[in-house]
């Protein structure tokens, strides 16, 4: 099998600004000529092997930090804003969003503010009587596609608060102790922590120096929250140092940002990274093992996979997701090249929507994309009880999974027919983007295809796909 060419030219450029290079030291950095750096770098030549090696020696530079990772992702959701039917008369060629997304990241992100713009104000339009005369009806992204799209673009990992979460697990001994450290920490802030018997899982009175926390809620979410409110009260300056970084657009984002880099922090504290890298590989991943000795969630456990991606000691790329019982996408993250659709629910065939059907019980599947990538998927429903009679229960369903050639390194991959071709059931991301041309549960047609309709035949489908 041939090997892969590397393209990274808009990363070679992002180092060599970063640490105050020219062109023509950082080419004699990396034993090049000038000429050679500027093609890398603008994408004419592959990076070689011999400058991968001089990457890591000379810079210390993470080589996998130069996958197409975030390529992948800039094209997935440029091919999914371009199925909008507005551009229905000339969408680009594969070649060119990847052209784009690889020798000019900032114009295709530039292209997606656009368009949420213009799809945010065509919504405003439609529910005009509620729009007009509003102050805030301009276009602008919603303070929530804000601060979701930061952490996406990060990879879903925040160095400086992860490190922060670590480091104070470990300065009081171990993960285990963590809950009492959480209160011990908040004592020594001037807050004391109470318990009542209330629907409200967290109320923090800064007058009274007292967080009240709901005795219904379950101990894993009483310790998050604690948690949670440490790096509030004792880490606020280097959370609003990151949201400074970020630079959002409106105080509602910033707002929204502060409560989840608050919550990462205390998923990070209580399942701090080395730690719960080297117990997830001794326990080959099992989310139950892992759950019962971090003292944490099914859903923390899932999601705080999804973030093991700190350089140079990074976990297996997972992805994780959380939909509703009507199939909207309410958290996603993929560090493989699996992309979630920004807009709408996840495809129906997943078994991620099935797992509703099967309260309690892990569902495992193998499912194969479009581009040919195979992956083994882990689904499982999870409920919120609110802890008394006639409150409301909510309900979803997580799903994690990975590329299938990290099976052997998931105890859910034992007893998988992994060599049966057959075993992989078809999966898509976004019916308008989907290439499929046989799917029975197809709601629309794919936006780069050719429909042909027949009055005289009726298949599943009203039409068929060329």
């Amino acid at each position: 099998m041939a090997t892969q060419k590397l393209y990274a030219g808009a990363k070679l450029r992002e180092l060599r600004t970063r640490i105050g290079h020219t062109q023509k030291d950082f080419a004699a950095k990396l034993g090049v000529s000038l000429p050679y750096l500027n093609q890398m770098e603008n994408n004419n030549r592959p990076v070689s092997t011999t400058v991968v090696l001089a990457l890591a020696q000379e810079f210390g530079l993470d080589v996998t930090e130069l996958s197409a990772g975030d390529s992948e992702r800039l094209v997935s959701d440029m091919r999914e804003a371009l199925a909008d039917p507005v551009f229905a008369d000339g969408v680009p060629p594969m070649a060119d969003l990847r052209l784009t997304a690889s020798n000019a990241p900032a114009l295709a992100r530039a292209f997606l503010e656009l368009h949420r713009s213009y799809r945010q104000t065509q919504e405003r339009l439609a529910s005009l009587d509620e729009a007009l005369g509003r102050e805030d009806a301009r276009a602008t992204p919603s303070p929530w596609e804000e601060v979701r799209d930061f952490f996406h673009y990060c990879d879903n990992y925040i160095d400086a608060v992860d490190r922060a979460a670590e480091t104070f697990a470990h300065k009081h001994g171990s993960h285990r102790n963590i809950r009492v450290a959480a209160v011990s920490a908040l004592a020594n802030s001037g807050v004391q922590v109470a318990f009542a018997d209330t629907d409200r899982m967290r109320a923090y009175d800064p007058d009274a120096g007292r967080v009240t926390l709901s005795s219904r809620a379950s101990p894993e979410t009483q310790t998050f929250q604690m948690l949670l409110q440490v790096a509030l009260i004792r880490h606020a300056p280097l959370l609003d140092a990151t949201l400074d970084l970020a630079r959002f657009h409106s105080t509602e984002a910033q707002g929204i940002a502060k409560i989840g880099l608050a919550n990462y922090f205390a998923g990070a504290a209580l399942m701090p990274y080395g730690a719960f890298q080297d117990a997830a590989a001794a326990c080959r991943h099992d989310l139950e093992v892992l759950a019962s000795q971090f003292g944490a969630s099914i859903e923390q456990v899932a999601h705080r996979l999804s973030t093991l991606q700190r350089p140079r000691a990074k976990g297996i790329p997972f992805f994780f997701v959380r939909v509703d019982q009507a199939g909207t996408i309410t958290k996603r993250h993929s560090a493989t090249r699996l992309q979630f659709a920004r807009f709408g629910g996840a495809c129906p065939l997943w078994n991620v929507h099935r797992a509703f059907e099967t309260p309690g019980r892990f569902l495992r599947q193998l499912a194969e994309t479009p581009d040919g990538v195979r992956y083994i998927s882990l689904a499982r429903d999870v409920t919120k009880p609110a802890g008394r009679f006639g409150a409301p229960v909510r309900r979803f369903a997580i799903a994690l999974g990975c590329e299938v050639r990290h099976a052997r390194d998931l105890v859910y991959a034992d007893g998988l027919d992994l060599g049966r071709a057959g075993a992989f059931e078809p999966i898509g991301i976004s019916c308008r983007i989907c290439e499929r041309k046989e799917c029975h549960q197809r709601s629309v047609p794919p936006l780069e295809r050719r429909l042909r309709v027949d009055p005289n035949t009726r298949d599943v489908l009203p039409y068929s796909v060329e």
